[in-house]
């Protein structure tokens, strides 16, 4: 499993250390392979604690659902009744409550539809650091097929669930290509164009 649910990390094969451990916000580039779809398997550029970028694959299962920890293999003593249970067990009621309830593990605001929208890793495209606990992040609406440019804190990538309540958003419809979204993707983060939208999902 390339997926620690308890640390909200991925580990990826790194030449120089050996293993790497990566959040999802160390993530630079994640790009869908041609190929089967079930599971679809992404290329993650990635940077790692050697000061390098490395690349790593992912399946959409680790991407998607194992930040949920419903493929999480750990176990745990249940104080309450003294026995070790699977974390999976208590992770999967736990999203699923939050579901219900109208919570979103991660979202992101459609510029082009001038709406937030509920949304996986899988459909983030490029990613990169911001001054102080921020991130830049440019996601694939799974609705309207645009990419939109989104500035968060480090916690809404990472954390599944921890939703910021505004968050800035780069007022311009961008190329669904990957170099031409990137070079305007970067041209914008250092135009200072951000537009704080709400996020209430």
């Amino acid at each position: 499993m390339v997926y620690d649910a308890l640390t909200t990390t991925y580990g990826f094969s790194c030449p120089a250390r050996g293993e790497a451990r990566v959040r999802l916000s160390g993530f630079r580039r994640l790009e869908e392979l041609p190929g089967p779809h079930h599971p679809a398997v992404f290329q993650v550029d990635f940077t790692c604690g050697c000061g390098d970028e490395h690349a790593g694959l992912v399946t959409h299962d680790e991407l998607d659902l194992a930040p949920l920890g419903l493929e999480e293999a750990a176990t745990y003593v249940n104080l309450m009744t003294s026995r070790v249970e699977p974390l999976a067990t208590e992770l999967t009621d736990v999203a699923a409550a939050r579901i219900r309830a109208g919570e979103w593990p991660w979202s992101f605001f459609c510029w082009p539809e001038d709406r937030p929208r509920p949304v996986f890793p899988s459909a983030f495209r490029l990613l990169t650091d911001a001054a102080g606990d921020r991130i830049v992040v440019a996601v694939l609406c799974p609705v309207c097929a645009r990419v939109s440019v989104n500035l968060v804190t480090r916690a809404h990538v990472d954390v599944p669930f921890h939703n910021d309540r505004e968050v800035g958003v780069v007022e311009h419809v961008f190329a669904r290509d990957a170099e031409a979204t990137l070079e305007s993707f970067r041209a914008e983060l250092y135009s200072a164009t951000f537009d704080a939208r709400r996020l209430n999902l």
